[in-house]
């Protein structure tokens, strides 16, 4: 496949990635005037632990990103950036040292100390966190935190031009705010040279070239001195504008609940001689009970306990579709997430090129900024056994699951040892799923009337069977029984349910040729004599 081959697919593809990268374009037709590279930009606010509604702003943005070099062929840059200057407004309720964190209200993330005792701030501790996840995911990208930027007096051209504009960005802001808070509105917040606290308190203008400022601390004292060097950090809308400006960032994608702050912050960044961003207006992430998650609340999944019951190409696959459709993130969406990803995985190779993408595999074996082709790597990989399936002989070991006598199934059921990293990751995740999730709800119903008689017709036949026998033929022996009329089914779903829920002890299972297969005739035969026990 050529350059020029993958540009026109690209330039006429109607994948989301695709179409938020031609917007992109338009923005700089010849490219940008100083010639640097596009660049994206993802920021983080570091009030509490990392969740997955972080990580997917990150992965969304590469998707884009990985998307406009297709089409260019040029390169480009990615920002995280973590506003740890930001105020700490509330002691998230899942963090330890509730009490000295609380003693901390008001002062710069940055400056507080990390209640898990391991970093020299908060900040750095949930920042550390950030950026583990996303080296181990292999996104190629550059942290920036606010502090250091601040601290440094890099930023302190674009206070200084904040200063110089006080007047109209007041002009925008004061509109949109309530009264009360319209009083005490300043575009930057000085920080308190005696409590340490991010303060929002009115602000004069003494001389905004030298970036001097007046204002009344929290003592009642006037205070007058430089809001340079990180003495200040400006209100959230003004200072996503300033990082726009000061950056030159040309993508941005940020949540439905910062419409409005998209709104302003544009506003704000012509004022200030710059552009607003091109970017995607996304749809949250709700928990299992439709609600919006909170870091504060943890009432969410986070990245660790997804990896702990599916791997990270699924966490990327359910990102992936839909962005301006909210979606909700609770383990029960897992085993879905993993089996879809492995189907779209195997098609891809055989998939002409418009249609590959479409496909959300080819976006995610990009997002680590693969070199050209490699996509190709990995496609139409397809593993013997899907994730559901594992699950099944998980739950019918029950307690006694484990990643050896799961891999010991498998081993027979293949043939040959079981090898494939990405396999041994699915038996541990589905291992793990199965113990907190599904043995804990497992109910084998006792039999009745006519699935008594089907249950016995199935073992005879299974009797009659040799053990090397595939699994589509005993998929075909069972379907065999479910269309006999003498066991009154009107349908092959009830039969099948009701092997589900007097075998399995669920209302949904896998394909019962592939269980019986892997499980063994002579254990399935156990687990038909144990229901017809309870007759």
């Amino acid at each position: 496949m050529t350059d020029s081959t993958l540009r026109e697919a690209a330039a006429n593809s109607k994948a989301w990635p695709f179409l938020e990268a031609q917007r992109l374009v338009k923005r700089h037709r010849d490219g940008k005037p100083d010639g640097s590279p596009i660049l994206f930009e993802t920021g983080y606010g570091p009030s509490g632990l990392p969740h997955i509604g972080t990580f997917q702003e990150v992965l969304r943005t590469t998707f884009v990103r990985r998307a406009y070099e297709a089409l260019t062929g040029e390169k480009t840059r990615l920002i995280a950036f973590s506003d740890d200057m930001d105020g700490f407004r509330k002691v998230p309720t899942n963090l330890p040292n509730q009490a000295m964190l609380a003693e901390h209200l008001g002062k710069p993330l940055s400056r507080i100390p990390d209640p898990f005792e391991k970093y020299e701030s908060f900040a750095a501790h949930n920042n550390a966190m950030l950026r583990q996840f996303l080296d181990r995911f292999g996104f190629d990208y550059e942290f920036i935190a606010a502090s250091d930027r601040y601290n440094a007096g890099q930023f302190d051209n674009e206070l200084k031009n904040v200063l110089a504009h006080n007047n109209d960005i007041l002009d925008i802001m004061l509109p949109t705010l309530r009264a009360e808070r319209a009083a005490t509105y300043s575009p930057i917040m000085p920080i308190s040279p005696t409590s340490g606290a991010v303060l929002q308190v009115p602000v004069e203008v003494v001389d905004a070239a030298a970036g001097i400022i007046r204002f009344t601390d929290e003592d009642g004292s006037v205070i007058e001195h430089s809001a340079l060097g990180g003495q200040a950090k400006l209100q959230w809308k003004v200072d996503f504008a300033m990082r726009w400006v000061a950056l030159g960032v040309d993508y941005e994608m940020y949540g439905k609940d910062l419409t409005d702050t998209g709104v302003q912050s544009g506003k704000i960044a012509k004022v200030l001689g710059g552009r607003k961003p091109e970017g995607l207006i996304y749809e949250l992430f709700l928990d299992a009970n439709g609600e919006k998650i909170s870091k504060s609340k943890g009432n969410g999944l986070t990245i660790e306990e997804w990896l702990q019951y599916g791997s990270e190409e699924s966490l990327g696959f359910y990102i992936f579709p839909n962005p301006k459709s909210a979606k909700q993130l609770h383990p029960g969406v897992i085993p879905r997430a993993v089996d879809d990803y492995w189907q779209f995985r195997e098609r891809l190779a055989e998939q002409p090129l418009d249609k590959q993408l479409g496909n959300p595999a080819w976006h995610l074996l990009r997002a680590n900024g693969a070199p050209e082709g490699s996509e190709a790597q990995g496609a139409g990989d397809t593993l013997p056994v899907t994730y559901g399936l594992l699950l099944n002989l998980a739950s019918v070991l029950g307690a006694e699951a484990t990643r050896e006598n799961v891999t010991e199934y498998l081993d027979n059921y293949i043939g040959e040892s079981t090898n494939s990293p990405e396999l041994s990751q699915l038996i541990d995740t589905a291992v793990n799923y199965t113990r907190d999730f599904i043995v804990p709800t497992l109910n084998k119903r006792i039999p009745t009337g006519h699935e008594i008689d089907a249950l016995r017709m199935l073992d005879s036949e299974l009797a009659k069977a040799d053990a090397q026998t595939s699994a589509e033929d005993l998929q075909t022996k069972v379907y065999e029984i479910g269309k006999d009329e003498r066991f009154g089914f009107e349908n092959l779903r009830d039969w099948f349910k009701a092997l589900y829920e007097t075998l399995l002890g669920s209302a949904q299972g896998p394909r019962m040729g592939s269980f019986i297969a892997l499980y063994g005739i002579d254990n399935t035969r156990k687990l038909i004599a144990e229901a017809l026990a309870k007759a």
